[in-house]
């Protein structure tokens, strides 16, 4: 019965975190997550705590990147088991942490070691599905500003923990036990349900920066033939055809009096099908609009090598008087949709990975790029994941944050929702307000506090005009970069370290007593409430 109910809990910790989660966003859920699966392994021996992680792991991950279907279920299947993986050590560590003195601290610290290693490794990692993106406008998200995601995921988790801490000292008092440890497990976990929220809300307002200018941003989502679908090409420049006559469709509205003038204009990933840099219609077309509306355009093309084996996803400034000019290429691909490691391998075994007929490369420079007096800082799709990107980019003088986007092959699977809650969270972490530009849904318009204030439909054509201020300053969580991660990391491998240590220390010489009771109860160790 025991090993049942910790099997419940480890499952019901990764149904938790995935209803945290977009598009269902019952974002308190999340503290649960950490709370169950604490519970279900807490004292627990390593190998037992392995599957409880698996089983937690699973309940989040298969559901949460089902969008991942529209590759083929096995491409679904197999990127979800590799992210369950994760949860794996991370369960054992947190059952050996939970056999030292301030276990809910070490708990919380190793969350953030699994999600650390889960944005890097391998093939440059899969971020999707942290703790902190639950939270993109939340009382947590204010520690995003402090610590960049890895402290959100810390307070999110640390909550949890203490839940658990409160309630082991109110079983323990009903069992009659009577001592002091009882009282500050209890008051101490109870506390830090109410204060940790309250923390980031505190830490939002602490770290509110000045602004320097208001810039007026226009974006323009375009649509793309059979969105939600593997392949959304239609006719040749079908794509780019729609998008520049979202620019002209923009620029009549200014004339009539209906939008405000832009200072410039998002165009999302991927807007042009064409590679405009070598097909001369294509700039033509990408011209007029530039000239039609007056004002740069950061618009998204695929600039392919001389022998089109390989190809740079960029953002170009568009100035409607030189044409193209300086750009940012995206850093974080996507591995088997826009680049085949291992090509020789892989495509061979699965044919259809043949259709990515050439490998996009990384870009290696922050998008810091400048139109119209404002410097934006750019973030392509999937780059938003990653805390690198946007980091440098604002670092580097950006002021607004853009994320050009092309989420058209998962239109109405919730990835769309996932990826803007994303930015919601980068907005607060770097102070900045945030215009996501896609295809065909969701852009949006998301204030420096992570609340979204314009926001498409999908899979339909639109335009928006919005004020947003351009910000000075940084925050702390952008000068500090990953520093707080790393040593959250390290503090929560340091905790393993030591319980590792303590279980091998120096025998008494005592012959321990035979274990009783039930297989399960057996492999259970006793452990103080607190």
């Amino acid at each position: 019965m025991i090993l049942l109910l910790r099997a419940l809990a480890a499952a019901l910790s990764g149904l938790a975190q995935l209803a945290a989660l977009p598009p269902y966003g019952l974002w308190p859920l999340a503290v649960l997550g950490p709370a169950l699966l604490l519970a279900a392994v807490h004292g627990v021996r390593a190998r037992r705590a392995a599957w409880l992680g698996a089983l937690s792991g699973a309940c989040l991950m298969v559901p949460l990147i089902r969008w991942q279907e529209v590759f083929g279920v096995d491409v679904w299947l197999v990127i979800a088991a590799a992210e369950t993986v994760y949860f794996v050590p991370m369960a054992m560590g947190i059952a050996l942490v939970s056999r030292l003195p301030g276990w809910p601290l070490w708990t919380a610290a190793l969350w953030v070691a699994q999600e650390f290693c889960r944005a890097r490794f391998p093939l440059g990692g899969f971020p999707w599905g942290k703790l902190a993106f639950s939270q993109p406008d939340t009382p947590f998200s204010g520690y995003a500003a402090l610590g960049s995601s890895a402290l959100v995921t810390f307070a999110v988790a640390l909550t949890g923990a203490a839940l658990v801490a409160a309630a082991r000292a109110v079983h323990a008092a009903l069992r009659g036990e009577r001592h002091r440890g009882l009282q500050l497990a209890l008051v101490g976990g109870l506390a830090a349900t109410v204060l940790l929220p309250l923390g980031g809300a505190a830490a939002l307002r602490a770290t509110e920066l000045e602004d320097d200018h208001t810039v007026t941003v226009a974006f323009v989502q375009g649509d793309v033939p059979n969105a939600g679908e593997t392949n959304i090409l239609g006719e040749r420049m079908q794509v780019l055809r729609n998008h520049v006559e979202g620019v002209h469709e923009l620029a009549r509205l200014v004339r009539e009096g209906e939008a405000a003038r832009p200072d410039l204009v998002v165009l999302p990933e991927n807007a042009s099908d064409i590679d405009a840099y070598a097909d001369p219609l294509a700039a033509e077309l990408i011209s007029e609009a530039a000239a039609d509306i007056g004002v740069p355009l950061l618009f998204g093309i695929t600039r392919y090598s001389s022998d089109g084996t390989e190809r740079e996803i960029r953002s170009v400034v568009w100035d409607p008087e030189t044409g193209p000019g300086d750009h940012y290429t995206k850093r974080y691909l996507v591995p088997f949709g826009e680049y085949v490691p291992f090509r020789d391998v892989f495509a061979t075994v699965v044919t259809r990975l043949q259709q990515v007929g050439s490998d996009a490369v990384p870009g290696t420079e922050p998008g810091a790029l400048e139109l119209n007096g404002t410097t934006v800082a750019a973030a392509i799709c999937f780059d938003v994941a990653f805390d690198r990107p946007l980091r440098e980019s604002v670092d580097a003088g950006g002021q607004i944050i853009v994320v050009p986007s092309n989420n058209a092959n998962y239109n109405f699977t919730g990835q769309s929702d996932q990826q803007l809650a994303i930015t919601q969270l980068r907005a607060v972490e770097h102070g900045r307000p945030a215009v996501v530009a896609s295809t065909s849904g969701i852009s949006a318009v998301v204030d420096e506090r992570g609340r979204v204030g314009y926001r498409s439909p999908e899979a339909e054509p639109d335009v928006h005009v919005a004020e947003v201020p351009a910000k000075s300053g940084l925050t702390p969580a952008t000068r500090l970069g990953a520093l707080p991660e790393a040593a959250l990391t390290l503090l929560g491998l340091g905790a393993v370290v030591a319980a590792l240590a303590r279980a091998r220390g120096p025998r008494s010489g005592v012959e321990r007593p035979k274990q009783q009771g039930t297989p399960e109860e057996r492999d259970t160790d006793p452990v103080p409430a607190g």
